[in-house]
């Protein structure tokens, strides 16, 4: 086993900023492939460019996926090229899947911008979306390990696709009764919908390094616990995180009456009878937060994500991984889970 140590401690905000630098180039040079319009809406996805080609310089997102493909195959004892395409392919895969999200979910703002339906219309945006999943299949058939890397991620888009079709039927399910929403089914969903895709990036990135099966696996498990971790965090911030930080109104996750840990994690307390009353109410959402608290919810979504972080630090700790990439990954992990541990 390697120690989770190395001589040059980068953080994890530079881990990032090096992998994005890395992997863009190739990422602008598969877009360029795309038809002018597609190729047009999907770099206005990743802030290149506004509505019309204008160049532009807007939020792209961290590069997360990206960063733990690059990481994946340096910590397989790689160079960091090696995992580009593996980045380039989960990059556009994530694209897609925003795109198609904002559609499903209605929401008409994406990093602060209007999200792609918005600005050029439903159809477009989803003829995009269909443009960026065909040419991330076409990025890693090229590669020798083609046929193994596009299994990683089919299954990995199938586990994303069941997560997503879970999170979008939760939806419907009442907030209490026999056909209430679990945690544990909460769970399976966040694990699909975000910790496959993060798991496929690390695994992709390893298998293109050349790491044998058991190590590509045991990243494809920490990367799925990490994107359950991921959810979680990001639930608490939908309810308690600061707007100016999270793009998000307050209690706007109540509102719309997402089934979030917190909320499902509140309602098996006693103390928290009231609540299905509130959720869903504009008038009544800090009451709600209230007692959501009161009733454990946040305290319980916390300590969640802190057991399934601790998880994924225990299977890079076991996996033999680069001792520098695999500190990479850790710090990356704690950055990313720490945001309101």
């Amino acid at each position: 086993m390697t120690a989770l140590t190395s001589p040059v401690r980068e953080s994890a905000p530079r881990t990032l900023a090096r992998c994005r630098d890395l992997v863009r180039p190739r990422l602008r040079e598969a877009v360029e492939r795309l038809h002018p319009w597609t190729a047009e809406m999907a770099a206005y996805s990743f802030g290149w460019c506004e509505v019309g080609g204008a160049p532009a310089e807007a939020p792209g997102g961290k590069g997360v996926r990206q960063a733990l493909a690059v990481l994946g195959a340096e910590a397989a004892g790689a160079d960091g090229q090696a995992g580009v395409p593996a980045a380039v392919a989960v990059e556009l895969v994530h694209a897609f899947s925003l795109l198609h999200d904002d559609i499903m979910d209605g929401d008409a703002t994406r990093r602060r911008r209007p999200a792609v339906w918005r600005a050029y219309g439903t159809g477009p945006a989803v003829l995009a979306g269909d443009a960026l999943f065909a040419l991330a299949v076409d990025t890693l058939a090229v590669v020798p390990e083609g046929p193994g890397a596009l299994r990683l991620l089919s299954c990995a888009l199938a586990d994303l696709v069941r997560g997503q079709a879970d999170d979008l039927l939760f939806a419907t399910r009442p907030w209490t009764g026999p056909d209430r929403v679990t945690p544990q089914e909460y769970r399976a969903m966040a694990e699909g919908k975000t910790g496959a895709l993060l798991g496929c990036a690390a695994a992709l990135g390893a298998t293109l390094g050349g790491a044998p099966q058991d190590t590509a696996d045991a990243l494809d498990r920490a990367g799925r616990h990490l994107g359950i971790a991921f959810q979680l965090v990001d639930d608490v911030l939908g309810i308690w995180g600061d707007p100016a930080v999270t793009g998000k109104p307050v209690g706007g996750d109540l509102r719309e009456r997402k089934k979030t840990f917190p909320v499902l994690a509140a309602l098996g307390s006693p103390a928290a009878r009231r609540l299905p009353a509130l959720l869903g109410s504009p008038e009544h959402a800090q009451e709600a937060t209230a007692l959501i608290e009161a009733a454990g919810g946040r305290a319980a979504a916390l300590a969640e994500a802190r057991d399934h972080t601790a998880a994924a630090r225990r299977l890079l700790g076991t996996a033999p991984l680069a001792a520098g990439p695999a500190g990479e990954l850790t710090r990356l992990l704690d950055h990313l889970v720490g945001r309101a541990l």
